[in-house]
């Protein structure tokens, strides 16, 4: 029983966490079982069709996405030296015209590192192999930069110091023929910053491949009703080639058309209100702007800067409670990693938040704050469809893509946002004038940081921001924990990474746009239609085809 038990451990939890040595060994280990597995079993196959190993990449690829599975680059050698016979310069050649690598983001998180000491308790041989293709790989660094210590420091496989660490991202990059970032601006980041002497040795190997929803799931499958609208508007051509959408834009001024969308949106929000009163037991107003953050729970992607918001308006209700005020219906969901406490705190004050909203008699139905748990691939069905406004407010410069900012437009949702990620193609692509943008651009970030950013300075000056820091820090939101928050405030004080601070006043400036917006029913669905006439180009068929033609060479067909 026991031996099944350690077995079993291995696959039953994706992403164990891995704050503590044990946590790690774990990580480590069901990386390699599921790469070591899905190697062995390629293998198989390649070998069963009578291929011979050394034609073995001109019929496979592996995509590397993120460096979570690098570890096969090791193991794939292994197997083609130790099991195949093959020698070194053959399996080589084998192995780096096999790989193609892909980031999705530019967060430690993503660029592993682990313990040579660790890999030597766990992975002896394949730690061996890794130490031989740096050697190898940095015979060519030395050649094309002359000897230069520093690029050799920073190329290095190998993280030289105290404990020695294996860099996967560069193990990732020295061993693929492809590097690709998911959005336009992520891959200039790539370039520019972080792979830039990788970029300066082989910028042949770097590409872009924005990201892309299907389609068939978050609109045909999850908008029944807007589906049907479109089909008998434009026909069904639209399912297999979704640019056919922008034959609605001629109909986005259509005044029988801007009804029967805003029927099928009013029919959208009434399932999630029913869904809400089910499961919450809080009543939402359908007339409300439905703003909605759906995503991965992490600093970056500034969930905290919505909730300022959130709490400027309740500040602003409570202040003038006879002020005619656009009613908003301001929803979270989303999970965190199991080892992230800060992204947990944020969760625990947006739902002390929510409570002290939910049930002030003074704010009525004008405000509502929800955090839905069990954030899944269901729950996201009935949100999506049911959407207003789109929270897309990364700091600049972070979000690599994202991919709800697309499905949310799909199904008629204005984008509020900052210049990061695939929000701008979404710009692009339905124009400016449709979406609202707000805060520092990604150079901007960069250019604050390095002017010595003293976030204090922002709230000191903004007496509604230093209302709001000071909630927090009196325990507003915290009446029987007092001081739960304290980290939460300090940070916004005195470190505040992501530049909350700096980017408040924009983003509360374009919330006040969106009310004025909405308040224009016509201008509205004028602008939410068009946001899905404009969608087409975030289609993963689009992707596919682009990694199809570009990297993977899988047919001369894209069908």
């Amino acid at each position: 029983v026991e031996n099944k038990t350690i077995a079993e451990n291995i696959s039953k939890v994706l992403y164990p966490n891995d704050n503590t040595v044990a946590g790690k060994e774990l990580r480590l280990k069901q990386q390699y079982f599921f790469v070591s597995s899905s190697i062995q079993d390629i293998i198989r196959k390649h070998k069963n069709r009578k291929n011979d190993m050394r034609n073995f990449d001109a019929k496979n690829i592996l995509h590397l996405n993120d460096t979570h599975p690098a570890v096969a680059i090791a193991e794939l050698m292994h197997r083609l030296i130790d099991f195949e016979g093959l020698n070194w310069d053959d399996a080589w050649a084998i192995t780096e015209k096999t790989f193609a690598y892909t980031n999705h983001t530019v967060l430690s998180e993503a660029l592993e590192k682990w313990s040579v000491a660790l890999f030597e308790k766990l992975l002896p041989r394949h730690l061996q192999i890794i130490y031989e293709i740096n050697r190898h790989f940095l015979d060519k660094v030395k050649i094309h930069f002359r000897n230069d210590i520093s690029m050799i420091r920073q190329l290095s496989i190998i993280q030289e110091g105290g404990d020695k660490q294996i860099r996967m991202s560069n193990l990732a990059c020295a061993g693929s023929f492809s590097i690709n970032g998911v959005a336009k601006l992520h891959t200039e980041i790539l370039k520019d910053r972080l792979f830039n002497d990788f970029y300066s040795l082989s910028p042949e190997k770097f590409s872009n491949k924005t990201n892309g929803v299907t389609h068939r799931r978050w609109l045909l499958n999850a908008n029944p009703e807007l589906a049907n609208l479109i089909t008998k508007s434009i026909g069904d051509a639209w399912i297999e080639d979704l640019e056919q959408l922008q034959k609605l834009i001629p109909l986005a001024e259509n005044k029988a058309f801007q009804e029967k969308f805003h029927k099928v949106k009013i029919a959208n929000k009434q399932k999630l209100i029913d869904y809400i009163k089910l499961n919450h037991k809080i009543e939402i107003n359908p007339n409300s702007i439905f703003d909605v953050q759906i995503k991965r729970m992490h600093e970056y992607k500034r969930q905290l800067l919505n909730l300022l918001h959130v709490i400027t308006l309740y500040n602003r209700i409570k202040d003038n409670p006879n002020e005619n005020i656009t009613p908003r219906t301001v929803i979270f969901a989303g999970k965190a990693a199991p080892g992230y406490s800060k992204a947990k705190l944020i969760i625990r004050l947006i739902n002390e938040v929510a409570s002290v909203i939910n049930n002030d008699h003074e704010i009525d139905d004008k405000l509502k704050v929800l955090f839905l748990e069990n954030y899944s691939v269901s729950l996201a069905e009935k949100i999506i469809p049911a959407s207003d406004l789109s929270e897309q407010i990364s700091t600049a410069g972070y979000e690599a893509s994202g991919t709800g900012n697309m499905k949310l437009m799909m199904n008629g949702a204005l984008t509020i946002g900052t210049e990061d990620g695939a929000n701008i193609e979404i710009i692009d692509a339905v124009g400016r004038e449709n979406a609202f943008i707000c805060g520092l651009s990604a150079e901007e970030v960069i250019q604050l940081k390095q002017s010595n950013y003293k976030p204090s300075e922002y709230i000191n000056n903004n007496s509604e921001l230093n209302r709001i820091i000071s909630m927090i820090e009196n325990n507003y939101f915290s009446s029987i924990d007092f001081g739960v928050f304290d980290s939460i405030s300090h940070d916004l004080r005195n470190i505040d990474f992501y530049c909350l601070m700096a980017d408040y006043s924009s983003y509360i400036d374009a919330q006040l746009e969106v009310e004025k917006e909405f308040e224009n029913k016509k201008i509205w669905l004028k602008k939410a239609i068009l946001n899905t006439a404009c969608s087409g180009g975030f289609s993963s068929d689009r992707t596919i085809q682009e990694y199809n033609k570009n990297i993977w060479k899988l047919c001369s067909s894209t069908k």
